[in-house]
């Protein structure tokens, strides 16, 4: 299992909840929905054989570097995983630097679609309107209405039929200090995780996970090494420096007393 952490650069980008998703029936007029932050500056690092610490680690540590005064907005996107969770917690109060965690909306889009198939029937269109107006209530800072809402709905159904409900509920109320999208929203920050999503696709999937494909753990953190550097604009420094280390190697003093 790879890890992978994105640090990036986004401009403030102010939207209302009906900016990210429509609502039931269509958007309405002339006016074109806000887009939301546009990432700039990424840098990627991710690792194989390393545990999470480290490179949550590796993450903070070139924040830092872009802002050692934490004088920045430091917005953490995670996808609900707890134990995530306390490792960037733990690494920021090490640190002493304010971090916003919001958690990535397309993660609670999935629970509310496993959901409304409790209560729709397979292919039903009315499914999509259900969940475009929990996800709006969502995005609008109403996490303990939603679910609320969820639970009433499945009040008559089994313990068996309510399943999936109940995993969201579970998923909305364990997660709730993560989902103030209505704040996050008016301030402009991220509220998805698209950016660690599309390296997950470039930098492992279309590499490490061709058909066929056999690795070593040292040969995928090697690879993985070396596309990380590639996508961060790294390569030609590094591969000076490896050219630097592989002279003084062969070259230098050791080399020089044994040919003696």
């Amino acid at each position: 299992m790879a890890t992978l952490g994105v640090v990036y650069d986004a401009d403030p980008a102010p939207r209302r909840p009906h900016d990210v998703i429509a609502v039931p029936g269509g958007r309405h007029g002339h006016r074109a929905p806000r887009p939301g932050p546009h990432a700039t500056s990424k840098w990627l690092c991710g690792s194989v054989i390393t545990d999470p610490d480290e490179v949550i680690g590796k993450v903070f540590d070139h924040a830092e570097a872009r802002d050692p005064t934490h004088t920045r907005t430091w917005v953490v996107m995670v996808d609900g995983a707890r134990h995530q969770l306390d490792l960037i917690r733990a690494e920021a109060a090490r640190r002493h630097v304010t971090i916003k965690i919001v958690l990535d909306i397309a993660h609670v889009l999935e629970k509310l679609w496993a959901a409304a198939w409790d209560l729709h029937r397979p292919g039903d269109g009315a499914a999509e309107d259900w969940v475009a107006t929990h996800a709006l209530a969502l995005l609008a800072g109403h996490t303990d209405q939603v679910a609320a809402a969820l639970n009433a709905q499945a009040a008559a159904f089994s313990p068996r039929r309510r399943g999936q409900i109940d995993t969201c509920i579970r998923y909305l109320t364990s997660n709730a200090p993560f989902l103030r999208y209505d704040q996050a929203l008016e301030a402009g920050w991220p509220i998805a995780t698209g950016v660690i999503e599309g390296a997950c696709r470039h930098l492992i999937g279309d590499r490490l996970d061709i058909t066929g494909a056999r690795w070593s753990l040292a040969g995928a953190e090697a690879i993985l090494k070396l596309r990380a550097l590639i996508s961060n604009d790294d390569l030609d420094p590094y591969w000076r420096y490896h050219l630097t280390l592989e002279h003084q190697r062969l070259h230098g003093p050791l080399s020089r007393a044994v040919a003696r």
